[in-house]
């Protein structure tokens, strides 16, 4: 008798423990949207950022031209310009902008900008926060996917919940999607790759179990 109700109990108390943990995985699961797939905007332009290096070429005068650094206020220096603002511009505004400057002391200046060094305006910067092995701001790059942004920080860690992680975009008013890196990483689901967009926040739970 003992026996059969220590096999009742035992088959009571794994249900109830069944139950449980159905219950704690149903609640992690979330409750946002899926990610569009496509998001990536064809007419995209890069917006330079503190800490870029940019390479100013004035055509026929190499004495004004100059590779130099944006400083963390945004602005840049050199011959004949001071304090030029460059963080929130692309290259060819910041070229127009140069010209009209220079055009004070030199003839039809032609000004060239080209971006070697690229980290971008904070708020066009991937920013990848919890569970990734290694958490970072990155700078976006036209057609960047879900899948690149996890390559460069590294994949999951080891108590990651892939599956539960949100993806919040800035563009779209802070609106929150799910995506599913488990099932992209770790099982090698292309379906589950979406694209990111300038000032996405990636974020990563812990896993409960």
């Amino acid at each position: 008798m003992l026996t059969r109700l220590h096999h009742v109990f035992g088959a009571a108390f794994r249900w109830v423990v069944l139950g449980a943990l159905g219950a704690l995985v149903v609640g992690c699961a979330s409750s946002y949207p899926p990610a569009p797939v496509a998001a990536a905007s064809p007419d995209y332009r890069y917006i330079i950022g503190p800490g870029d290096n940019v390479n100013i070429i004035v055509w026929r005068n190499p004495e004004l031209s100059m590779a130099v650094p944006v400083r963390p206020d945004g602005l840049i220096a050199g011959p004949l310009i001071e304090d030029m603002q460059a963080m929130g511009k692309t290259p060819t505004m910041l070229a127009r902008d140069m010209e009209k400057a220079l055009g004070t002391f030199i003839r039809d200046p032609v000004v060239t900008v080209v971006v070697n060094t690229f980290i971008g305006s904070q708020s066009e910067q991937i920013r990848v926060i919890g569970e990734a092995s290694k958490p970072q701001a990155l700078p976006y790059r036209q057609k960047m996917t879900l899948l690149d942004v996890m390559i460069s920080v590294g994949g999951l860690t080891d108590f990651a919940d892939g599956n539960g992680a949100t993806l919040v975009r800035a563009s779209d008013d802070n609106k929150q999607y799910s995506v599913r890196l488990n099932d992209l990483i770790r099982r090698g689901d292309v379906t589950a790759n979406v694209d990111v967009k300038p000032g996405d926040v990636l974020i990563i739970p812990q896993s409960w179990f």
